[in-house]
């Protein structure tokens, strides 16, 4: 079985921002995602893998077989847009996203160019409930 990628490591966030995100804005909003996630989830920021910034962590296992640690939420600054991992991607967690404002969605990650373009009490909301969820289905 493959070994995965993303994995908690000892780097620093503040370097990681500092020499990851590729504009002022991206830096902002950063900084202000770190200061909303930790209230939110209660957990302190922590490096996964080369690119993401997670709070908490949970143990999956899929009926596959796979299995391995990821962390309840987070974020990352990528060139493109920033990549908000606050989502199932469940059926019926997609009322969650109405009124979110501007943002693509892929299976699971919803992406922003910038913190400004969605509404703060929807992304609240969305990530609590994703916590929840999280914590109810891997105790």
């Amino acid at each position: 079985m493959a070994k995965n990628k993303t994995e908690p490591t000892q780097a620093s966030v503040e370097r990681f921002i500092r020499t990851f995100a590729n504009s002022e804005q991206k830096k902002k909003d950063s900084y202000e995602l770190i200061d909303l996630m930790k209230k939110v989830s209660g957990h302190e920021p922590k490096m996964w893998g080369p690119s993401i910034i997670g709070f908490g962590s949970y143990h999956y296992k899929y009926a596959s077989g796979h299995e391995g640690d990821a962390p309840i939420i987070g974020f990352s600054p990528r060139k493109a847009a920033i990549s908000l991992y606050v989502y199932t991607g469940l059926d019926e967690h997609e009322h969650l996203l109405e009124g979110l404002g501007k943002y693509k969605i892929g299976k699971v990650c919803i992406y922003v160019n910038k913190l400004s373009d969605i509404d703060r009490q929807k992304l609240i909301r969305l990530m609590k409930e994703s916590i929840r969820y999280i914590k109810s289905k891997y105790p």
